[in-house]
C-alpha cells in the first residue's frame, strides 16, 4: 500500500492513553519492532501505524512530552527517546464545559459562548490541521475524560434537524462530546468515540453520518475487565454453567479515575460496563455488581478484581475469581491506533455511518438501527476480520 498521511485529532490529547499512544508511534518511527498488543500490526493492508501524524484538543496546555511525564505510563528511558517529537506538540484550547464533567478542570479552552461558535472554531481548527500536514485524511478520536450523559432520547437529538435546532437555540443537552462528533462529521472525518459519553450514538448524528458517507465508531474502549468478562461469560454459557453472581470493582488513580469520582461521570461509565452480561449469558444475572473506586496511590496501574459466582452439575456451587493488575493506558493505547487505522480503512472503502464491525474495540458498540449489540469477543472478531478480508 502506498503510505498516505493521516491525520489525527485527538480530543484529549494531553492524557494518559493519547500521549502512551503517540509515543508508541514515535518509537516505532525509530524501528521499535515490540508489536505486543496491537491486535492487527499484522495487517500490512492497513495504513501503517507511521503515517499517522497527531494533533488535537486538551484542557491542559502541556506539549505532550511534559504531560507524558506526569502521567508516568511511558518507561522513562523510552521517552527520553522520543521526547523531542513530543515536546514539539501542544494541544488546541478545548471545547469543554463544566456542567457536564466536574473533575475535568484546566485554563486551555475556548470561552463558552454560543454552540454555533464552539462548532466553528472546532471545524476550523481540523480543517486547519488537514491543511498544515497535507493529509490525506483526518480521523477524528474523542479520549477525553467521562462526561455526564443527558438522556439521550432528548428531543433535540432524535434527527438531524432537530440537532441543527438544537445547535440555534443553545440546547443545554448538546453536550461538548457532542459537538467534537458533529464537527468531525461535517468536516468529513471518520469519527471514533472511546469514551462512555454521548458521541456519534445519538440518533441525529448516525442519520447525518450516514447522508455525509462518514464513517462512525464507538463506543468505550474495551480494555481490561470488560474484556476478561467478554471472553469469560461466553465459555460459562457454552458448558451450561449458571452465572448466580458477578461481583466487578476496580480501583485506579489517574485522571480518568479523579473524573469517574464524581457520580454524574460515573452513572455513564457504569452503564457501559455493566451492559454486556446479559446479552452473553441470555439472561439477567440480578447480582452483578460493579464499582469503580478512586485511589490516588494506584496512579495508572489499576487493579480490576472479579469474584463470579457459578451454579453447576447437581446444583453444586462454585466460584471464580480474577485480580487483573494492569496499565490501563498500556492496554488502551494500542487499540486507539488501530482503531484509526480501521477508519481510515472504512473511509477508503467508502462505508459510511455506524461501523458495527468495529464492535471488538468497544463496550457499547454502536449499532445501525439501534439493535442490541454482540458483546461476546470472539464473535465480534469474527465479524472483524471477515469485514476486513471481504473484497474491498
Amino acid at each position: 500500500m502506498t503510505e498516505q498521511r493521516i491525520g489525527v485529532a485527538v480530543v484529549g490529547l494531553g492524557g494518559a492513553v493519547a500521549t502512551t499512544a503517540i509515543a508508541g508511534v514515535e518509537l516505532l518511527r525509530l524501528g521499535m519492532r515490540d508489536m505486543a498488543g496491537l491486535p492487527l500490526a499484522h495487517r500490512t493492508d492497513l495504513v501503517p501505524y507511521e503515517s499517522m501524524v497527531f494533533g488535537g484538543w486538551d484542557l491542559a496546555p502541556d506539549d505532550l512530552a511534559k504531560a507524558a511525564h506526569v502521567h508516568r505510563v511511558v518507561e522513562p528511558a523510552q521517552l527520553d527517546t522520543v521526547a523531542g517529537p513530543l515536546g514539539r506538540i501542544s494541544p488546541w484550547p478545548a471545547v469543554a464545559d463544566p456542567a457536564y464533567c466536574r473533575n475535568a478542570t484546566g485554563a486551555n479552552t475556548v470561552p463558552i459562548g454560543p454552540l454555533r461558535e464552539r462548532v466553528a472554531h472546532l471545524r476550523a481548527d481540523i480543517a486547519r490541521f488537514r491543511a498544515e500536514i497535507s493529509a490525506h485524511q483526518v480521523v477524528v478520536v474523542n479520549l477525553a475524560s467521562t462526561e455526564a450523559r443527558p438522556d439521550p432520547a432528548s428531543p433535540a437529538l432524535r434527527s438531524p434537524a432537530a440537532f441543527e435546532a438544537g445547535l440555534d437555540a443553545d440546547d443545554p443537552v448538546i453536550t461538548p462530546g457532542l459537538l467534537y462528533a458533529y464537527a468531525a462529521i461535517q468536516e468529513g472525518c471518520p469519527y471514533v468515540n472511546f469514551t462512555p459519553g454521548l458521541g456519534a450514538d445519538v440518533p441525529a448524528l448516525l442519520e447525518l453520518a450516514e447522508r455525509a458517507g462518514v464513517p462512525v465508531a464507538g463506543k468505550d474502549g474495551k480494555t481490561g475487565q470488560t474484556l476478561v468478562k467478554t471472553v469469560l461469560a461466553p465459555a460459562f454459557r457454552s458448558r451450561a454453567l449458571t452465572v448466580e453472581g458477578w461481583y466487578s470493582t476496580n480501583i485506579l488513580g489517574n485522571r480518568d479515575g479523579q473524573i469517574l469520582d464524581d457520580p454524574s461521570s460515573l452513572a455513564s461509565k457504569l452503564d457501559t460496563k455493566g451492559s454486556v452480561l446479559n446479552q452473553i449469558l441470555g439472561y439477567d444475572v440480578d447480582d452483578h455488581v460493579v464499582r469503580i473506586d478512586y485511589y490516588r496511590p494506584r496512579g495508572d496501574a489499576k487493579e480490576a478484581w472479579d469474584n463470579i459466582d457459578l451454579v453447576g452439575f447437581l446444583g453444586q456451587r462454585m466460584q471464580l475469581k480474577v485480580d487483573f493488575l494492569c496499565r490501563d493506558s498500556i492496554l488502551a493505547a494500542p487499540l486507539v491506533l488501530d482503531l484509526v487505522r480501521l477508519l481510515a480503512e472504512a473511509g477508503r472503502r467508502g462505508e459510511r455511518g455506524a461501523q458495527e464491525q468495529l464492535g471488538y474495540f468497544f463496550k457499547a458498540p454502536v449499532t445501525r438501527d439501534g439493535r442490541t449489540p454482540e458483546h461476546a469477543l470472539h464473535a465480534q472478531e469474527r465479524a472483524l476480520l471477515d469485514w476486513l478480508d471481504a473484497p474491498a
